[in-house]
């Protein structure tokens, strides 16, 4: 058996999917590095399919979201969404499946640690994505994606916004105020620092610092989130 064979029937085993077609998911683990050195036809490496699957990965995380949170606002739900499909998000869900040590690599990338480039695991992990869509229509594409990048968005949803995520637990416990103070600043103008604390109902319930006041609030909004 061939390494490029080995890799399809590795993947295939760990996302339990069989491809009729075993030419679109060989074209998803190919780097475009890979297909350079071996003088492969440049549409053949990963690079279309990773666009689609990207569109796909769009949709159905729009359509989650959409669905299961009725009530959130149209901005919020940008955010939500942007937190699940950013590279570093994806490049986790692309470790889940061990896709780094499956993707062909050129050499000169191999070399550079190209299997631990979050920009190449995630690229792949998309490209999976938009091999299974073209392989078994959305509702394949729709079951890996709930599975590998869905199953834990609400983790994402306190990420991506914790002082939202603070005031939507506040009231739903009992509806107490909630307010951020400035504790303390350092540092030159251009290089600030900011420590803040976050107080629900007069208490002291959470701290952060960072290089704004923004940035210092959702990590005291975080530490009370951890708190509650």
């Amino acid at each position: 058996m061939s390494e490029i064979d080995s890799a399809v029937n590795t993947i295939e085993d760990r996302i339990g999917y069989s491809f009729r077609n075993k030419e679109l998911i060989r074209e998803a683990l190919t780097h475009s590095s890979f297909a350079n050195e071996r003088k492969i036809n440049k549409l053949s490496c990963n690079e279309r399919l990773e666009y689609l699957g990207d569109a796909v990965l769009e949709l159905v995380s729009s359509d989650h979201i959409f669905r299961n949170y009725p009530d959130m606002p149209e901005g919020r739900m940008s955010k939500f969404r942007a937190s699940l499909v950013c590279e570093e998000a994806l490049a986790i869900c692309a470790e889940k499946i061990g896709l780094g040590k499956l993707i062909f690599l050129g050499k000169g990338e191999e070399q550079s640690g190209g299997r631990e480039k979050p920009s190449v695991t995630s690229d792949a992990f998309e490209a999976v994505i938009g091999a299974l869509y073209l392989d078994g229509g959305i509702d394949t594409a729709r079951k890996f994606i709930t599975e590998y990048v869905l199953q834990n968005a609400e983790e994402h949803l306190v990420t991506a916004d914790p002082k939202s995520a603070l005031q939507e637990k506040v009231q739903a416990m009992n509806h107490d105020t909630i307010e951020y103070r400035i504790i303390s600043e350092s540092g030159p103008e251009h290089d600030k620092s900011y420590s803040v604390e976050v107080l629900i109902g007069g208490k002291v319930c959470g701290s952060g610092t960072g290089r704004s006041k923004k940035l210092a609030e959702k990590e005291a909004a975080l530490e009370a989130l951890r708190r509650l």
